[in-house]
């Protein structure tokens, strides 16, 4: 009976530590969306700033 219980115990600790990966991986995944949209927010800001510099109507002083 006594390996039963352990079995039953190890059972549970491996679902606790899955429950917990897959929050961390749920999590991870939500920052690397952020910063991905960061990033992409930054290249089009920085492009269109280039592409005002660029403009032919452009008054240099």
């Amino acid at each position: 009976m006594e390996n039963r219980d352990e079995t039953l115990k190890d059972s549970e600790t491996v679902l606790l530590a899955l429950d917990q990966i897959s929050q961390t991986i749920d999590v991870m995944t939500s920052v690397i969306g952020r910063l991905r949209t960061h990033v992409q927010e930054q290249a089009a800001s920085r492009q269109n700033e280039l592409q005002a510099e660029m403009r032919p109507d452009r008054v240099l002083h």
